[in-house]
C-alpha cells in the first residue's frame, strides 16, 4: 500500500493548487503526484476522466515557468485515477507564472509537504541553474522599468525595446525572465554609490555625503556631477591667457568612476564608496582582481571583464572605448606629476586613488613623504624591499643587476621595475645598456 512520503502526494480531486505540489517536486528530487487518491491511500474514482486530464495538462503548461513539460509524464490509471510522475527539473527554480520568484510562487518538498521556498533557498537554485555570473542570473525583482535605459539609447541613436532584451542580454533564453542584468540598468537597482567628503586627509572628520541609487546609467551621472563640484580650479592667468589647474584631470575622475561601476561584483549588496578629502580621491569598489589577474596585469592594460554584457553596454552607448585602456589612460594623465595614482587589491575589494594635483605642487615634501610611506607600507614584498636595500647601499642599479639580485629572467625583471616606477619607489634615468635605476 502506498503512502504520502517526500515523494509520493494524493490528491482526491484536481483542486487549484496542484501546480503548487508539481512545483515542489519539479525543485527537489521529483516524485509522483496521484489525483484521485484519498489521503488515506483510497481510491476516489474522478468522474470525466478525460476532462479532468486535459484541464490538468494545460494548467501545469500555462502556470508554471519555466517550461516544465518535459519533466513530466502522465498515466491514466483504469481504476480510475490519475499519476503524474514529476522528475526533477533542470532549470530551477520553477515558479507560479502569477507569482513570480518569490516566496509565494516558488515551493519545495519538506516532508510529504510542499513549503514555500526561502529567499536564499531562491538564490541558490538561481545560482546553480545560472551560473556563478551574477548579470547572467534572473533577477527577483521581474517588475522593472527602464526609462533612464531608454532614453540614453535613444541620444545614442540606438534601439532599445523588447525585441533587443534577450541579444543585450537583460532577459534569458529559459523563460524570457529579466537578468540581474536588467536590474542593474533599470530603475528599480537596488546598489548604489556612496560619495563621503572630509575636512582631513585620514578621512576622520566627515563634512558631507551623498548617495545615488536608481539605474546605474542614472548613478553615474549624478556621481560624475557631484565629484566635479568637488574639484576646485583655482585658476591663474599669463597675461590675456587664462590657465586651468583644476584638482583633477576630468578624464581620470570618469574612467575610475566607469572602473567601479563596470568591474564591481554586484552579488555583494555593498555599495561603491567614493572618499574625497583635500589630499586624494578614492574609489572603492566591491570584488578583487578576477582569479588568474595580477596588478601588474592590470596596469599593462590586460582586462578581463567580471560583468561582460555590462561593459559590452557601455561600448556600445560609448562611455568606454575599448577594454584594459582606462587604467593606463589615468597614469597617462599623470604622467607629469611626481605623484601617481594606486591601485590597492585585497581579496574582496579594489581601490584607486587618485592624488590632488593642486594639493601636490603646493605640499611637494608632505605628499611625497605620504605617497613613499604609504606605498613601501602596503607594497611590502621581499623582492622590492631586496631592490630597495640594494640600491640605498649602492645609489642606483641597472636591469642587469636587478635580474642578477632577483634571480629573474628580463620580462619579470621589467614588470617589477616598472610597478616600482609607478608607485615612485625607484625613478630611472638613461636608455639602453645607460639605463639604471635610483631613489626618488
Amino acid at each position: 500500500m502506498l503512502y504520502e512520503s517526500e515523494q509520493i502526494e494524493f490528491k482526491s480531486e484536481a483542486i487549484p493548487n496542484i501546480c503548487k505540489s508539481v512545483i515542489a517536486f519539479a525543485n527537489s528530487n521529483g516524485g509522483k503526484l496521484y489525483i484521485g487518491i484519498n489521503d488515506d491511500g483510497k481510491i476516489n474514482k474522478l468522474t470525466d476522466i478525460d476532462d479532468i486530464y486535459t484541464r490538468i495538462t494545460n494548467t501545469i503548461r500555462d502556470a508554471i515557468l519555466p517550461d516544465i513539460t518535459m519533466f513530466i509524464r502522465y498515466t491514466l490509471d483504469e481504476q480510475g485515477f490519475i499519476i503524474i510522475d514529476i522528475a526533477e527539473g533542470s532549470a530551477k527554480p520553477y515558479y507560479l507564472k502569477a507569482k513570480g520568484l518569490k516566496s509565494s510562487g516558488v515551493f519545495i518538498r519538506q516532508g510529504a509537504s510542499s513549503v514555500p521556498a526561502s529567499q536564499d533557498q531562491i538564490r541558490q537554485f538561481i545560482k546553480l541553474s545560472d551560473g556563478d555570473s551574477y548579470e547572467a542570473m534572473r533577477s527577483l525583482n521581474q517588475e522593472l522599468s527602464f526609462t533612464t535605459a531608454q532614453n540614453i539609447f535613444q541620444a545614442n541613436k540606438l534601439e532599445f525595446d523588447e525585441s533587443k532584451y534577450t541579444n543585450l542580454g537583460l532577459r534569458n533564453l529559459k523563460d524570457k525572465q529579466f537578468t540581474n542584468l536588467a536590474l542593474l540598468i533599470s530603475e528599480q537597482c537596488q546598489h548604489s554609490i556612496k560619495v563621503a567628503i572630509f575636512e582631513d586627509n585620514e578621512n576622520t572628520k566627515f563634512q558631507a555625503h551623498r548617495e545615488f541609487t536608481g539605474s546605474i546609467f542614472q548613478q553615474l551621472e549624478n556621481a560624475f556631477s557631484f565629484l566635479m563640484l568637488c574639484n576646485q580650479n583655482p585658476s591663474n592667468f599669463s597675461g590675456l591667457t587664462r590657465n586651468d589647474n583644476w584638482d583633477y584631470p576630468e578624464e581620470a575622475i570618469r574612467e575610475a568612476l566607469l572602473n567601479a561601476i563596470i568591474h564591481r561584483d554586484y552579488s555583494y549588496s555593498g555599495s561603491i564608496i567614493i572618499n574625497v578629502n583635500k589630499q586624494a580621491m578614492e574609489f572603492i569598489s566591491l570584488g578583487g582582481l578576477l582569479p588568474g589577474l595580477s596588478l601588474e596585469d592590470i596596469q599593462l592594460g590586460i582586462s578581463q571583464p567580471r560583468n561582460g554584457k555590462l561593459a559590452e553596454i557601455f561600448h556600445r552607448l560609448k562611455f568606454i572605448e575599448s577594454y584594459g585602456t582606462g587604467i593606463r589612460r589615468i597614469f597617462a594623465l599623470y604622467k607629469d606629476s611626481y605623484v601617481k595614482p594606486k591601485i590597492t587589491v585585497t581579496q574582496h575589494a579594489f581601490k584607486i586613488t587618485l592624488p590632488n594635483l593642486n594639493y601636490s605642487n603646493n605640499h611637494p615634501k608632505i605628499t611625497l613623504a605620504a605617497e613613499t610611506q604609504s606605498a613601501s607600507a602596503y607594497y611590502h614584498n621581499a623582492q622590492q624591499q631586496k631592490v630597495l636595500s640594494y640600491v640605498r647601499e649602492h645609489g642606483k642599479i641597472t636591469d642587469e643587476e636587478l635580474q642578477t639580485l632577483l634571480d629573474v629572467k628580463r620580462t619579470r625583471a621589467y614588470l617589477i621595475a616598472k610597478e616600482m616606477l609607478d608607485k615612485n619607489l625607484l625613478t630611472v634615468q638613461g636608455r639602453g645598456l645607460k639605463k639604471f635605476y635610483y631613489l626618488p
